[in-house]
């Protein structure tokens, strides 16, 4: 089982995570959507897409842009569709 932790509080946690470069990707219904907050970011991968992001909100503190998806990943990346992936000190254990 992954989880997602940051600042206290577990942000995801699922068996069924997908690993592409090295990062986690969780299901979104894994995700405690609570923690989460609208990002206008947007970055462009050569081979996955358009991703963007959400700020992770938790007791009151702000890590900006920590999470991120692909709404709608090219034909290469379709496994992470629906799937959140997370950066920025928050920690991933298996």
């Amino acid at each position: 089982m992954a989880k997602a932790l940051w600042n206290g509080a577990v942000l995801a946690e699922s068996d069924r995570t997908v690993v592409v470069e090295g990062n986690q990707y969780f299901p979104r219904d894994s995700v405690h959507a609570e923690f989460f907050q609208p990002s206008d970011t947007q970055t462009v991968c050569p081979w996955k897409g358009t991703a963007s992001y959400h700020h992770v909100e938790v007791n009151g503190e702000r890590n900006a842009d920590a999470a991120w998806y692909y709404p709608d990943p090219k034909p290469a990346a379709a496994q992470i569709k629906d799937h959140v992936a997370f950066w920025k000190g928050v920690r991933v254990e298996l």
